[in-house]
């Protein structure tokens, strides 16, 4: 699988965040690494609960979240790859260095539209239930995220000139600046 929406996903977020923050991205987004989160500040197999795809850092905080789904977007998958991240406590990279939570963090979801049926899905409609209800229920007892935001699109409407390119930045930089309205 060549991750076209992972690398342009990545690209975005290293290009208009990097300079402020530290972004870092897994392989499939043009990074060099796994990001793997803990539940415990102790790097082992027990502790590990998930890799995700992209993570936003300030002050060795993790402030933001992504996971970027391009074929699996099953509620199963969508809401599991959210609550696997929910229970993690700690991200902690080769060096084993564990870097926590920050005390507010977003977790973002990024779904591919490009295998779905032209005018017969209700999946977008799926999705938007999916994220009322995961935001209903934030924050989770134990955990620091504490915002969900899901997106949706194909390569098209994140490309430079694309609806959801200019959303997701936008949403990204309310929420970085502290001014992301309630």
């Amino acid at each position: 699988m060549t991750h076209q929406l992972h690398k342009l996903i990545g690209t975005i977020i290293r290009d208009n965040f990097s300079e402020d923050f530290k972004v870092i991205l897994d392989q499939a987004c043009g990074g060099r690494q796994n990001i793997p989160l803990f539940f415990y500040n102790k790097k082992s197999r027990e502790t590990e609960v998930c890799d995700v795809d992209i993570l936003i850092m300030e002050n060795r905080k993790v402030k933001v979240i992504f996971e970027i789904e391009e074929t699996n977007v099953k509620p199963t998958q969508v809401c599991g790859k959210f609550l696997t991240s929910a229970l993690a406590s700690y991200y902690i990279p080769k060096d084993y260095e564990p870097f926590g939570m920050n005390k507010s963090v977003l977790f973002v979801q990024v779904l591919d539209i490009s295998n779905l049926k032209e005018g017969k899905t209700k999946k977008i409609k799926q999705w938007q239930n999916i994220e009322k209800a995961i935001q209903g229920v934030l924050p989770i007892k134990n955990s620091n995220i504490d915002n969900y935001k899901l997106f949706y699109g194909d390569i098209s409407d994140f490309r430079l000139k694309g609806e959801k390119r200019g959303e997701l930045i936008g949403f990204l930089q309310k929420y970085l600046s502290g001014s992301l309205e309630e």
